[in-house]
């Protein structure tokens, strides 16, 4: 593919130029059987300057064109994913070079109407399917009406009625859903957005999520600690052995969405959410918790003197000492 071959169509006057360059250069892409890494760099640097020259009938085309490529160029499709989902549908229901860090990521920043697409895509992972469903059925929960909250019943298969699986161990359960969330945030260095970003620049939300799911308690404890402005001990005694609701209470204070509470909520619990019906009790939880009150209680955790426990357990305050070391014998 070179870049003479597209100089032709320019000179065929101002009125769809950009349009016409853009779509020749998607199908002269889609065309190669095998694209090199000098290809994906040549497409790159001449569709993107195009981009908001193009109309949207032009980036529907490409995010349907390269939704059945093996091996599409990542900067244009991560920039046709953040466009609307009547652009990004393609992309988010077929597109195989997104992987779960990236849709969870684009749940996280689009919202219902990009969760709705993600939600078709097949063998899609249950818990970023769980986050999809959080946010599709939003104004169910937020009414709180009875039947929203009920799990959907599963009809048994033809030929097994009667018969029950065998449940898998929690602890096994738990094991594999750490490993499996650890995974999603494991970098890939054949896909382009997958670079280190420096503390520094990171919000609060990204810092307590790629942490979370680093499967290190010390990191996530320290960037709890100085999101929140706690210290070490306190920021542990927010994370309880056996109940979520302090770190609940911490990520309301810092008014993180719905969902992105779930997944580090999800992240450093794991085993809390083994069913649906789990997370949407979390969802009603949490949007029930005033953003005010979680303030206050932050605040009063500050103050707190927290008492250190053997080696290898959080930090709690005095009063709930007894209950945790109760919990672990």
């Amino acid at each position: 593919m070179s870049s003479s071959d597209f100089r032709q169509i320019t000179i065929k006057g101002e009125a769809g130029k950009a349009d016409r360059l853009f779509r020749a250069a998607t199908s002269a892409f889609c065309s190669l059987t095998r694209p090199s890494r000098r290809d994906i760099v040549q497409i790159e640097d001449l569709a993107l300057p195009l981009f908001n020259l193009v109309s949207v009938e032009a980036r529907r085309y490409m995010a349907a064109a390269l939704s059945d490529c093996q091996s599409p160029p990542p900067a244009l499709v991560r920039r046709l994913c953040d466009e609307t989902v009547d652009v990004a549908a393609p992309l988010l229901i077929r597109s195989k070079a997104l992987t779960d860090t990236d849709l969870i990521t684009l749940i996280s920043r689009h919202g219902a109407g990009h969760a709705r697409a993600i939600a078709r895509r097949p063998d899609l992972h249950p818990a970023i399917a769980s986050l999809a469903a959080l946010l599709t059925r939003q104004p169910a929960l937020h009414r709180r009406e009875p039947e929203a909250l009920q799990p959907s019943p599963t009809p048994a298969p033809a030929g097994e009625t009667g018969t029950t699986p065998a449940p898998v161990a929690q602890g096994e359960a738990a094991d594999n859903a750490r490993r499996r969330l650890r995974s999603m945030m494991r970098p890939d260095p054949a896909y382009g957005s997958r670079i280190a970003v420096p503390a520094s620049s990171r919000t609060p939300y990204e810092r307590l999520r790629d942490t979370a799911l680093s499967g290190s308690p010390v990191l996530f404890q320290t960037a709890l600690a100085d999101t929140l402005g706690l210290d070490f001990a306190q920021a542990g005694s927010v994370l309880l052995p056996t109940s979520h609701a302090r770190l609940l209470t911490a990520l309301r204070a810092l008014d993180l969405d719905v969902e992105q509470a779930f997944l580090i909520a999800a992240a450093t619990y794991p085993s809390h959410f083994p069913q649906a019906e789990k997370v949407r009790l979390f969802a009603a939880t949490y949007r029930d918790l005033r953003h005010e009150a979680a303030l206050e209680r932050v605040a009063a955790w500050r103050q707190e003197v927290v008492d250190p426990l053997p080696a290898g357990a959080a930090s709690v305050p005095a009063k709930d000492r007894g209950v945790i070391l109760s919990a672990a014998k």
